[in-house]
């Protein structure tokens, strides 16, 4: 039987998508993926950042600002009718339409009545070749925080914010046992399979690295296939609190990963590797700067 929140453990369902041109039918595919998902037993499911389109900052196009909408809002709606109705967590990731001209890359947790239990604001906003997100959205404003969701204290980032270990500390000491963050992510250049292995290797790493400093689970849940210019590598996955890999997608096909967390582990592994008890809290004021003087 997959663990059940509430007690010792949880099963968290990662929703690797192919997305494509029409909301509806990205909207209607994760309606269905998240379906199978608690189907076999996923009682938080997590699906990939800006799941309802082809990911729409591969330009400058003020067109693209047409995908935005509120939160609540059409997903959530229906997302959280999903979430009641099969008594599960779903996170999901928006384009959010906050006031005219203000837009956000918005992670929402929904619990298991359907309601909006938590709202994350990206904080960490790239701008790099075909990842131009600083033209779409304004950073986000509610700082790093975590929520409760059958039965599971979570943490939600998105995609940049994985390689930012401050933003991992801070969500992990609101509480969090799960850090989830939607991510789109793939390459973009023909650089070779050496290269291509080794950016992705970074990327892995880096969310290990968090799991291990802060004692929590780590899943990040990427989309896949090509769009434009963009190789999403998928290789969705989920680090446990040693840092583990526990599960990890393919890099190539659309998947339900569902992997079961002994949140027990969380205690057993800090009480062996008491990192946060051990910061110097009295000499980290320089972490407030962008470089030290």
């Amino acid at each position: 039987m997959p663990a059940r929140s509430g007690s010792n453990g949880v099963t968290l369902g990662l929703v690797q998508m192919r997305c494509v041109e029409d909301p509806a039918q990205n909207l209607n595919a994760a309606v269905r993926l998240v379906g199978e998902a608690a189907d076999a037993g996923a009682r938080l499911v997590c699906l990939p950042e800006l799941f309802r389109s082809r990911y729409p900052c591969q330009s400058e196009d003020t067109a693209q600002f047409d995908l935005a909408e509120p939160v609540p809002g059409p997903t959530t709606e229906a997302l959280g009718k999903l979430a009641a109705a099969r008594e599960i967590g779903i996170v999901t990731s928006i384009f959010e339409r906050r006031g005219p001209g203000v837009y956000h890359n918005t992670a929402v947790t929904l619990d298991a009545s359907g309601k909006v239990a938590g709202l994350y604001r990206k904080m960490h906003i790239p701008d790099d070749p075909l990842y131009y997100e600083k033209f779409y959205f304004t950073p986000g404003d509610l700082g790093f925080g975590a929520c409760d969701a059958v039965g599971v204290r979570v943490g939600t980032l998105v995609c940049w914010d994985q390689w930012f270990p401050e933003a991992a500390r801070l969500t992990a000491l609101a509480g969090a046992q799960v850090l989830l963050y939607p991510t789109a992510i793939g390459w973009q250049r023909d650089e070779g399979a050496e290269v291509d292995a080794a950016q992705h290797d970074a990327w892995e790493t880096s969310q290990r690295a968090h799991a291990i400093a802060n004692g929590v689970f780590v899943a990040a849940v990427n989309r896949v296939g090509q769009e434009d210019r963009i190789r999403f590598w998928g290789q969705s996955f989920v680090a446990d609190p040693f840092g583990r890999v526990l599960k990890r997608a393919s890099a190539r096909d659309q998947e339900v990963l569902l992997v079961e967390c002994d949140l027990a582990a969380i205690e057993r592994v800090r009480r062996d590797w008491p990192f946060l008890r051990d910061r110097r809290i009295d000499a980290y004021a320089d972490l407030a700067k962008r470089l030290r003087d």
